[in-house]
């Protein structure tokens, strides 16, 4: 078989196993959502039951969206404040065998907002910089809950799709929970086992020094890795144990190890699709929600996989045979791999890498970032990529209405100067004016030019790219980027944030305003948003809104880059 069908074979084959198992977990997932009995009660409901207790919660109590949107903003701050206070004092906390001390107070806080947003964006390396204590108690326990919080703001606007004139879209404190307790620790236990069957180290041990077969000494990190690596995964979080994140043989060994972490990067957000088509009664909804991102993920990974194959022109005209874009990818992925990584992670706002993608060609890399600028909602991140998704459809069916002169409706419910005001500020404004907005201000101040590793047009990029991942909650990055500043870290941080609960807001304003309203009955003008016409309006309503607002900017980045690269000019 050719390296090219081979590659092609194993993303068919990958999407499929994502698919097989999307279907049952989907809807096992509307089951806890809905309250009604699944296999695991037995076990987790008198924990959930104690939990309430022990916070003094109200179950049976919902909320208003105003109420439901100061809960999930007051928890995160206060896990954001928690996190930041953890890594200055963890010089004095256990399991520190390496004795690491407080983290820098600009990368502590650029952290802390990075895990509360599900971004993770690291401008730090984990092996030299965080302690065990840290890395469990602080980051991996903000993955779960930070995956938990997107889940929960989904589910309370498919309530408010759902609903006829309530005022009330659920209790956040029991969406969050549940979703921990029945998704996202049963599934890490799962995938932890399987990663630690394929070599991911688990341990507690100090670092070990050995010597290399040149006789010179290195040190090796050890820690908990794959307990981490599950969440980091299953929660769309991306934050690596390692620097070299999920190109690190102890964090990612084997090519098997690689395509469950791939699959554990798409498998709940495509679930979530057949959660919602289950909930709202319409499994034929959710099914062309499904077709638009699949069809925007096969574009994806074919654009990028095209222009990997293709590589530089230059090295095929020293003789170097093909593929020619090995350079900053893993020999024991290949290509195939790599590319179906770079594309899952920038499509489902995971982050996580097996390559480096500072090292994509031009055209290449600017996939993963238009990846980024949709909003990440092929598919997404934990809940995100879904309610942005609802949002984009909740534009396109306006733009239906005004084609055919009345009053837009979806799954119902009339889509009114309201909705439509909060749609465009999430799924438009907010995103695409702090990506523009904190790249122009870096590429023309002192600070933030200081911190290119690239001059021209890739140097555009590699700022480009940083604020899309984290405008998006993404948290990968062209690496050529010195991060690790002042400057970027509280200017990130602030991306990060906006792009965080600058959506969540409008997305929760939204479900409120669905959920007051009275269904009206279908009549022969309602534009059916369950066909494979929606599908293909969706995306392209989609791919409109993002070529007309970044267009300018990938033509002066990438696009320019590519036309040097085949004119043999360095960018």
């Amino acid at each position: 078989m050719s390296g090219v069908a081979s590659d092609v074979l194993q993303m068919v084959l990958l999407l499929a196993a994502v698919l097989l198992a999307a279907w049952p977990l989907g809807r096992y997932m509307a089951r806890v959502f809905q309250g009604e009995r699944t296999f695991l009660d037995p076990v987790l409901r008198p924990l959930e039951r104690g939990l309430y207790r022990l916070f003094g919660l109200n179950a049976s109590r919902e909320m208003s969206w105003k109420t439901y949107a100061w809960a999930v903003i007051a928890f995160n701050a206060v896990g954001m404040a928690v996190l930041f206070v953890l890594q200055l004092v963890q010089g004095w906390l256990p399991f520190n065998p390496q004795h690491f001390s407080a983290v820098r107070w600009d990368t502590a806080l650029n952290t802390a907002a990075s895990f509360i947003t599900n971004t993770n964006w690291q401008s730090y390396s984990g092996e030299s910089t965080m302690s065990y204590f840290t890395q469990m108690a602080g980051l991996t326990v903000q993955n779960f809950l930070s995956g938990a919080t997107g889940v929960a703001v989904l589910i309370a606007l498919i309530r408010g799709l759902v609903r006829r004139r309530a005022s009330a879209i659920g209790n956040f404190w029991v969406d969050m929970t549940r979703c921990t307790l029945w998704v996202l620790l049963p599934l890490s236990l799962v995938v932890s086992l399987v990663l630690v069957s394929q070599g991911v180290i688990q341990n507690l041990h100090p670092y070990v020094t050995v010597q290399t077969v040149e006789g010179v000494n290195q040190t090796l990190a050890m820690g908990p890795v794959a307990s981490q690596e599950a969440i980091k995964m299953l929660g769309t979080n991306g934050g690596g144990f390692f620097g070299a994140n999920s190109a690190h043989p102890f964090e990612n060994p084997t090519p098997l190890s690689d395509l469950v972490e791939i699959w554990s990067i798409i498998v709940i957000p495509a679930a979530l699709v057949f959660t919602f088509g289950r909930m709202i009664g319409k499994p034929r909804q959710g099914a062309a929600i499904l077709g638009a991102m699949l069809f925007l993920l096969v574009v994806a990974l074919a654009g990028n996989y095209i222009s990997e194959r293709m590589g530089n022109p230059l090295l095929a005209q020293m003789g170097v045979q093909a593929p020619t874009a090995m350079e900053g990818k893993e020999v024991r992925f290949g290509l195939g791999q790599s590319s179906l990584f770079s594309v899952v992670t920038t499509a489902v706002a995971c982050g996580a890498v097996n390559n480096m993608h500072d090292s994509l060609t031009p055209l290449g890399g600017m996939v993963p970032m238009l990846l980024m600028m949709l909003g990440e909602v092929v598919f997404g991140g934990e809940g995100s990529g879904l309610y942005g998704m609802l949002v984009f459809a909740i534009l396109a069916v306006f733009l239906v209405g005004l084609m055919v002169g009345r009053t837009p409706e979806f799954l119902g419910k009339k889509i009114e100067s309201r909705e439509v005001k909060l749609a465009t500020l999430a799924g438009v404004i907010i995103p695409s004016a702090t990506i523009l907005i904190g790249a122009a201000i870096s590429v023309v101040t002192p600070a933030g030019l200081a911190s290119l590793g690239n001059p021209g047009p890739h140097g555009l990029s590699e700022v480009l790219y940083g604020f899309a991942s984290g405008v998006g909650n993404n948290g990968s990055a062209f690496a050529g980027l010195n991060a690790n500043t002042p400057y970027y870290n509280l200017m990130i941080a602030a991306a990060m944030l906006i792009g965080r609960f600058g959506v969540i807001v409008p997305v929760l304003g939204i479900a409120g305003s669905l959920a007051e309203k009275n269904k009206v009955p279908e009549g022969p003008g309602t534009f059916r948003t369950d066909t494979p016409l929606f599908s293909v309006l969706l995306s392209v309503t989609i791919v409109l809104v993002v070529a007309l607002t970044f267009f300018p900017s990938l033509a002066l980045g990438p696009i320019v880059e590519h036309i040097m690269m085949w004119q043999g000019m360095a960018a």
